[in-house]
């Protein structure tokens, strides 16, 4: 059953055709995601972007060119195919960076859905050290054995460099760039939030050990694994924690800003 969808006048960016209850819902979630992360204090300005693969099409949601993650709203939100077409909006473009990969990952990995990316300032201070990051938190655990690193290469626009992302990414659900930002993802738009709320916690929480400039105690590599398994270890899609904990996520979006879903 196809509906069509308030119109966002934000940045004069309208959503120009029916849309259906999947992909509705798809884009209220992701609206969300862009609201809660601005709340955050994860983006500033029109950079950076998360990104939803539309089920059964060769086609995902996107920001649009010149909006920021606070002016984000359901409507606003680009369909665009693996080619770059944009099939929902005219006169609206996409950044080339955030396209390029952000549907390279999309289009070689069929298994995950959600990209989320971002330069929020303790992952690119975390991302400058020549050291991998370290777990010092019960929550920075959960990262054990789940983060790649990829070297800088300037801006991410040109196709060659997809596969070193890829590469870099392999089976694991974050990425450390280089000296550029965080990037996580995810069956669905809570678990790559939710993978991308534990790496930034645990960038600003060692950002700040490292302030004290006392002795830092890492937590020791058999502990983290534990610690992980105990909270539920590598499991493909959200576990419950990661539903219920998503669930409050959007509700607290609707008490910010309802207009989100429009």
């Amino acid at each position: 059953m196809n509906s069509r969808m308030p119109l966002s006048l934000i940045g004069g960016v309208t959503l120009e055709r029916p849309v259906s209850d999947i992909e509705r819902k798809l884009r209220i979630e992701l609206a969300a995601a862009f609201r809660i992360a601005q709340h955050l204090d994860w983006n500033i300005d029109t950079l950076n972007h998360i990104t939803l693969r539309i089920p059964d099409t060769d086609t995902f949601l996107m920001n649009p060119l010149g909006l920021a993650w606070e002016e984000v709203t359901a409507s606003s939100l680009a369909t665009v195919d693996f080619d770059g077409k944009i099939i929902s909006h005219s006169g609206v473009r996409l950044a080339p960076a955030g396209f390029n990969f952000h549907s390279g990952i999309l289009k070689a990995r069929p298994d995950l859905n959600c990209v989320m990316h971002t330069h929020e300032s303790a992952g690119v201070v975390m991302g400058s050290t020549d050291q991998p990051l370290i777990a010092i938190s019960q929550g920075g655990c959960r990262l054990h054995d789940d983060i790649g690193y990829h070297d800088f290469e300037g801006l991410a626009n040109q196709s060659d460099e997809v596969p070193r992302i890829l590469r870099d990414l392999g089976p694991k659900h974050t990425l450390i760039m280089y000296n550029h930002g965080l990037l996580s993802v995810g069956a669905s738009v809570g678990e790559a939030f939710g993978w991308m709320r534990t790496l930034i916690d645990e960038c600003r929480l060692v950002e700040r050990a490292i302030a004290t400039g006392r002795k830092i105690r890492e937590i020791p590599v058999e502990v983290q694994k534990h610690t992980k398994a105990q909270m539920g270890g590598n499991n493909r899609g959200n576990s419950p924690r990661d539903d219920h904990s998503w669930q409050y996520w959007l509700r607290l979006a609707d008490r910010l800003d309802p207009a989100f879903a429009s």
